[in-house]
Parts: C-alpha cells; sequence; structure tokens
C-alpha cells in the first residue's frame, strides 16, 4: 500500500500498489493530473514518470493558478 495525502483538502488514503506504478498513475487513481498537482515520494519532489514503492509515503501537492 502506498499512503497518499493531499495537502490543503484534508484527504489522507491508503492506494494499492502495483508492480510498474509511476507517479503519474498515482496521480490519475486519486483524480489529480500531472499539471494540476506535485508529488512528494518520502519527502522529495518526484517527476511524474518516476516508480513509486510498495509502503512509499506521497504528499500531493495541488497547483494553484489564477490570474
Amino acid at each position: 500500500m502506498i499512503r497518499v495525502k493531499v495537502l490543503g483538502r484534508g484527504i489522507e488514503r491508503e492506494v494499492e500498489w502495483r508492480k510498474g506504478m509511476k507517479v503519474s498513475d498515482l496521480l490519475h487513481e486519486i483524480g489529480f493530473n500531472t499539471e494540476s498537482a506535485i508529488a512528494k515520494v518520502n519527502g522529495r519532489v518526484a517527476l511524474e514518470d518516476e516508480n513509486v514503492k510498495d509502503g512509499d509515503y506521497v504528499e500531493v501537492i495541488p497547483v494553484v493558478s489564477g490570474g
């Protein structure tokens, strides 16, 4: 399982890990795309094509834009 926390939204949940799972897959599974959020895996910013492992802790930071 991967523990996921969405900062500023009060969302915390666990996502079942799958072999070959990437940050982008995890973001899509919890309802974000790579343009609308940044992911920190185990405390460091991760690129969308990086793999996540069973037991990782992921913080999702929604991106805010406006004009």
